[in-house]
This record gives structure tokens, C-alpha cells and sequence, in this order.
């Protein structure tokens, strides 16, 4: 996507203006860069380090290797209503998140003259919660987009200030989606900040019957079912890549699957979830309404490889084809 080019001059910045962010993923170091090129931050609360349980390395969120790159203050509640006494020292005019993982308490919420404003991955009152950018593609929709909204004490029911849609292709994947949204939510945040400072944005209610959920993804999300249809599973693989991945299961061996797409073939005579044929770039799979061919696999404890190089080292293409994955 294209990156859109701000002018300080035209952005009205107020040099005192006393802004907290608080986010974790790199969707929310995305913004928070852009934010930091226009306006002064006062400090960043983000997510407590964790430690990796390779090697047991403490591992910061993006946005605090944002935060430490530009020398702010940064805080790590576990809750962040623990802080919410020391926030409210800073006296913030604004408080602004993105993916920062916790509702606000009312405390928080009430503090700022500004009020409190989060940067969502959807198109409300589409798509609320935790995992707005999976669910998009895992359910089908051919748009998304951000949505600029004030915060209250319910998961992401308060009244929008902006929205900016976009197109979903047939081959975006969750990461790609994911680096499109980024830049579309730090863009459309800098065009909306300025009618916030000056008390000129509007405040758009949410229609609630129209709302739908983007829960976060657990593991039954992640577990391919052949019995659906070939655009199901590839909706569902190109919604999971690159995490967590959905995965089936072949002799009882769980096998990620990074990559599939969907061919025309038919086979009446076979069950759903036997293994057709072996294709030069990977598996095909009978599915409820026909073939799925299973691209870029991951078998437990190994790197990714090509289902077609799989499918020669697992055993011989006669044994391969007829087996049953579930």
C-alpha cells in the first residue's frame, strides 16, 4: 500500500498536548511510529515482557522496542488498572490505543479532556474483539478496514469518529491483511486527530444489531474440517498464515498447513479428507464439494517444505493416495 505524507504544518500539532499510547503487536508499533513523526507522547504502556520458551529469552513487544528507540517512558502492568493512579498523574489530554490487549477501567476512561480513543482493524460494528483481521478472511468478507472510535467499558461498542475501508483479494493471508491495516490505521488516525484536538469530530453511534464478533482464535479454529467446502479451508489456511497456522492430522501426526488452493476436480467415489492425488506442488485433498490441494505443509517438529516433497519422503505415491487425512 502506498504511504500517505503528512505535513507537521497542516497536522495543527500542539507542542504541550500530553498524549499516552498504549498497544503490543506490530500492528500497533505501526501506528505508534507514525504518531511519534507528528505528536509528543508521554508515555507508552504496553504488554509485560515475556520469555521465550526457547532458550527462556525475555522477549519485548514491538511497541516497546518503538518506545525504547525514542527514549520514552514505558510501563508494563500486568492490569493495567493497577497504574491507573500513576497515569492520572500525568494528567493526559488524550489517551490513544491500539491492540493493547485490556479494556480500560473507568477510572482511565473518564481521565482525559479528549477522552480515550482506539485504533480497530475492522469495519464497525463488524467484527468486534480480539482477532478482527483473521475472522475477516476466515469468514469470507471481500472488505475490511479501521475504524477510529471512542473507548467505554464494553468490548469495542463505543460511538466511531472515522472508518476507512479496504478490499480483501482472493489471496491476501492474515499477514498481508495485517501490513495493509497497519498503514491504513496509522494514516487514517493522523487524518482524524486534528478534528479531535479541535472538538470538531463527529460521534457516530453503533447500530448493535448489526454487530458481529472476531473472537480470538483457539485451537478448534485452527483444526481443518474436510467435510466443509474447498473455499472454508482455503479461507480458513489464508486466515491463519503466519499464526497460529491451521493443521490437520495424518496417521495421528499433526501437519501444519501454511498454503492450498482449490481446483475443479470432483470425486464422488472417495471420503472426505482422502488424499486424491499427488500434484507436482503438493497433495490433493477431497473436501465436501470437491478438491483442495494442500501447498505448504509443516510437519510436527520439522521446517516448512512443499507437500509434493512430503508426500515423496513420507512413502511411495501409491501408498500416499487413498490415505486419509483428519
Amino acid at each position: 500500500m502506498e504511504e500517505k505524507e503528512f505535513n507537521l504544518e497542516d497536522l495543527h500539532v500542539e507542542k504541550e498536548l500530553k498524549i499516552i499510547y498504549m498497544g503490543t503487536p506490530e500492528f500497533s508499533a505501526t501506528v505508534l511510529k507514525g504518531l511519534l513523526e507528528h505528536y509528543p507522547i508521554r508515555a507508552v504502556i504496553t504488554q509485560p515482557d515475556r520469555v521465550n520458551g526457547r532458550g527462556g529469552k525475555v522477549t519485548y513487544s514491538p511497541v516497546k522496542q518503538v518506545a525504547l528507540e525514542h527514549t520514552l517512558l514505558v510501563l508494563q502492568p500486568e492490569k493495567v488498572r493497577d497504574i491507573t493512579e500513576q497515569v492520572l498523574e500525568f494528567e493526559p489530554d488524550l489517551i490513544i490505543t491500539c491492540a493493547y490487549g485490556q479494556i480500560l477501567p473507568k477510572g482511565l476512561l473518564l481521565a482525559p479532556r479528549l477522552g480515550c480513543i482506539n485504533v480497530h482493524a475492522s469495519l464497525l460494528p463488524r467484527l468486534r474483539g480480539g482477532a478482527p483481521i483473521q475472522r475477516a478472511i476466515m469468514n469470507g468478507y471481500t472488505k475490511t478496514g479501521i475504524t477510529i472510535m471512542y473507548m467505554n467499558e464494553k468490548m469495542d461498542e463505543g460511538d466511531m469518529i472515522s472508518q476507512k475501508e479496504i478490499e480483501i483479494t482472493d489471496t491476501d493471508t492474515a499477514d498481508t491483511l495485517h501490513d495493509k491495516l497497519s498503514i491504513l490505521g496509522r494514516d487514517l488516525l493522523l487524518e482524524t486527530l486534528p478534528s479531535i484536538l479541535d472538538g470538531t469530530n463527529p460521534r457516530i453511534p453503533q447500530n448493535h444489531e448489526e454487530a458481529t464478533y472476531g473472537y480470538v482464535i483457539d485451537r478448534n479454529d485452527e483444526h481443518l474440517n474436510f467435510n466443509h467446502s474447498k473455499r472454508q479451508i482455503y479461507n480458513q489456511v489464508r486466515g491463519l498464515n503466519s499464526h497460529p497456522g491451521a493443521y490437520c492430522k495424518l496417521d495421528g501426526e499433526i501437519i501444519k498447513v501454511w498454503e492450498c488452493y482449490v481446483t475443479d476436480q470432483i470425486y464422488p467415489q472417495l471420503l472426505n479428507g482422502q488424499v486424491t492425488k499427488i500434484y507436482k506442488d503438493g497433495i490433493g485433498v477431497k473436501v465436501n464439494n470437491g478438491e483442495i490441494v494442500l501447498k505448504t505443509i509443516q510437519p510436527s517438529g520439522k521446517k516448512k517444505m512443499n507437500a509434493s516433497d512430503f508426500a515423496r519422503g513420507y512413502m511411495n505415491k501409491g501408498n500416499l493416495i487413498g490415505k486419509m487425512l483428519s
